[in-house]
């Protein structure tokens, strides 16, 4: 059986978060006992907690975004949880519109056009995914956008002499997976946001 560079990348995603989401969990678990205690208090410890529940949902999101993605299902409630928490603190805030759940291989789509969007956003704003008909658009709009037009370019399917660094590897696998299950991706941009159609 072959593994294409695509799949062989997802079942890579997939054993690292799986084999991170326990520790991560059961020092969460540690988090509430000792704050069940009455043990819980002080900086330190807070900067512990927040620091697992950053973690954490990096982790579910990245379980998403880079995991082998199947033909199942992904609902609602699970989609809005992991992106609530992803903003936490943060200074990008996510919106998940969809009511009904979503092929987990188009939700991949949409949590990678919202790891693009997070580079171009670097000062914060709102990001936004809206399905209707089976069509995905996902909006990223801030009062400062910052957009690389040569790797922007290569989401699109264009040419780009942009290096693909770990920090960027979203660029590189949008456009990969997207044509994997048929689809094609535009980008629009203006000002104060961009938008990206699948």
């Amino acid at each position: 059986m072959s593994v294409n560079s695509v799949n062989l990348a997802a079942l890579i995603g997939s054993r690292i978060c799986h084999d991170l989401i326990s520790p991560i969990g059961a020092i969460n678990n540690g988090l509430e006992l000792l704050g069940m205690s009455g043990d819980l208090g002080g900086p330190e410890l807070e900067l512990i907690s927040d620091s697992v529940g950053n973690a954490n949902a990096r982790i579910r999101f990245f379980r998403v975004a880079y995991g082998a993605a199947g033909d199942q299902q992904l609902g609602r409630v699970e989609c809005v949880s992991i992106l609530e928490d992803m903003c936490k603190g943060a200074r990008l805030q996510y919106s998940w519109s969809p009511l009904e759940p979503c092929n987990r291989r188009e939700v991949r789509l949409a949590f990678l056009a919202l790891q693009c969007l997070e580079t171009a956003m670097p000062y914060g704003g709102s990001a936004k995914v809206f399905c209707a008909d089976g069509k995905w658009t996902v909006i990223g709009e801030a009062e400062k956008i910052n957009v690389d037009d040569d790797l922007w370019a290569r989401i699109s399917g264009g040419q780009s002499s942009t290096t693909v660094t770990p920090s960027l590897v979203q660029f590189a696998l949008l456009p990969e997976v997207a044509k994997e299950i048929g689809r094609t991706v535009r980008v629009e941009q203006s000002l104060d946001k961009i938008t990206i159609n699948f």
